[in-house]
């Protein structure tokens, strides 16, 4: 008798995930390059953020954060790395990069202060089985205004 295993409830799923990560924020990524991982866990929070490999995740069976990161952050088709901030019931997305490669970690500090207006993705939890996705800024368009303001 073949086994089969059970598709997880999106809206469980979801309830785990904010409950866990809510307040909290996310790098996804392939790898990184050279001493970028270093130099993030130098920065202000650098450490505190929960960093997921999509190279290691459990497609069989996620858990919260990994089926987040499946059914949601991954069809985004973003540039990796990507940051996202978790709120309650919402996830604001930006990718990390500039050209080919990872911005500086020290850089991520600039696209905090403006995540809130100028995001690539906002996944709104508008039904408890769901998010809903709302674009934001181009993807071609990363440099932080933040940064540019202040020179």
């Amino acid at each position: 008798m073949p086994l089969f295993s059970r598709k997880p409830d999106p809206a469980r799923q979801l309830d785990a995930f904010f409950d866990r990560f809510a307040g909290k924020y996310l790098v996804v990524h392939e790898g990184f390059e050279g001493n970028w991982l270093e130099e993030l866990l130098k920065q202000a929070g650098g450490a505190g953020y929960f960093r997921i490999d999509l190279r290691q995740l459990d497609r069989t069976k996620p858990s919260p954060v990994e089926w987040v990161v499946q059914t949601y952050i991954e069809p985004l088709d973003l540039p990796w790395p990507v940051f996202v901030v978790v709120r309650d019931g919402e996830l604001l997305v930006r990718h990390l990069t500039r050209g080919d490669h990872a911005v500086h970690p020290s850089e991520i500090l600039w696209y905090l202060d403006e995540i809130d207006t100028r995001h690539h993705a906002r996944l709104t939890r508008g039904a408890p089985d769901r998010l809903e996705t709302t674009r934001g800024i181009p993807v071609e368009d990363n440099e932080p205004e933040s940064m540019l303001n202040s020179l």
